[in-house]
């Protein structure tokens, strides 16, 4: 195929190899057996809410990395409440994590569809966004502008090729549900449906399936991850399905990337169930006329806490709440902030753990020890 021209002649699903060979199918058993891991993992925690408010910001930053949209950990939890002042890759950011809340929303009133995936992108761009209807889509190698792919073009074929994925998707059930999510990554971005936010919708299609196969609970696989680390990879072996029918490779990357995602995710969990131990014992300790799990769970909701926050999980009236913050503050577990005219007070600990690719923990008396000298120096 010459890469300049659209590819009308993209072939239906399901692909004309055999997918279930021994070593894939002992790769979905490891993959199988990490995100049981992953969802046992998820019933442990003591507020589930922590997850659904800080792996999908984790997942939305890698995502949209990948499509050299780059903005920090930091500014991504500073901004999540409230997205007014942040730059315009924390604003496309915190709308891939709007998508993925949506879309796994969606999920309850209808199976996983084209019309989730014009919903998904929608959200994502921020404009409405439909299956394309005019030509001029093509992907280009960045380094030398080289078109490289050009995805079928007209409406009608399009929509056709999606009906065809979507039926490949729900009734190809003899297939394992894994290797079918990586069979549909591939079409999905092979159709490349919209002119724009393919890549960012299809990775949030990934977790919906999975979540619609029963293979997860919530939208908490950091699966974007693996894919900023081996990048190249990931589009090499899309494009070897394109050009030389190369699926075993690209499912057993897909594969690997669930397994390995899934022991990760696994992992910072266990990490942060034992950060929020360290949190109780430590306030319990040192504040104890003001520990309570409830005031915990506020902290660990996500990283950048309001005094607002405390008030509206009825813990306090808001000068007494303002009090208890400050005395975190005193302690270590928070620093003071100011955004605007507003205070935000910074769960460091919380932060360092989230935004680190390994999973030690912080110390809570070195953070306060660390203060204490701080302002020691600063009145010096």
């Amino acid at each position: 195929m010459d890469p300049r021209f659209p590819y009308n002649d993209l072939p239906p699903l399901p692909p004309p190899v055999d997918l279930e060979t021994r070593d894939l199918l002992k790769a979905c058993i490891a993959a199988h057996k990490a995100l049981a891991g992953l969802r046992q993992a998820t019933g442990h925690l003591p507020n589930p809410a922590v997850l659904i408010n800080t792996i999908p910001i984790l997942e939305a930053q890698a995502s949209s990395e990948i499509e050299n949209i780059v903005t920090t950990t930091d500014e991504l939890f500073r901004y999540a409440e409230h997205i007014d002042g942040a730059d315009l890759a924390t604003k496309e950011a915190l709308r891939y994590r709007s998508a993925l809340y949506e879309g796994f929303q969606s999920l309850m009133e209808r199976p996983l569809s084209t019309t989730t995936a014009e919903v998904v992108c929608t959200r994502i761009k921020g404009v409405q966004m439909q299956v394309r209807k005019v030509p001029g889509t093509a992907l280009a190698n960045q380094q030398m502008q080289e078109v490289i792919y050009t995805p079928p073009v007209g409406e009608s074929l399009l929509r056709e090729k999606l009906a065809n994925w979507e039926r490949y998707i729900h009734e190809q059930r003899d297939i394992d549900p894994l290797i079918r999510m990586a069979v549909a990554h591939y079409q999905f971005e092979a159709i490349h449906p919209f002119t724009d936010g393919n890549g960012r919708t299809g990775r949030v299609l990934n977790l919906l399936m999975l979540i619609e196969q029963d293979l997860l609970d919530q939208p908490v696989l950091y699966l974007s991850r693996y894919i900023i680390e081996r990048k190249a990879d990931y589009y090499r072996l899309l494009l070897g399905v394109t050009r030389d029918g190369a699926w075993t490779e690209w499912v057993a990357y897909m594969l690997d990337a669930v397994a390995d995602t899934a022991r990760w995710t696994t992992a910072k969990i266990d990490a942060i169930r034992g950060l929020y131990e360290q949190a109780c014992d430590w306030i319990r300790t040192q504040r104890p006329k003001i520990y309570s799990r409830e005031l915990v769970d506020v902290l660990f909701n996500q990283p950048y806490c309001r005094i607002q926050n405390v008030v509206d999980a009825d813990i306090a009236k808001r000068e007494t709440a303002a009090r208890y913050l400050r005395d975190l503050v005193s302690i270590g577990v928070l620093q003071e902030q100011r955004m605007g005219k507003e205070k935000l007070f910074l769960h460091t600990a919380y932060l360092q753990l989230l935004s680190n690719g390994d999973h030690r923990l912080p110390s809570y008396a070195a953070d306060m020890a660390f203060n204490t000298a701080s302002h020691s120096g600063s009145r010096s």
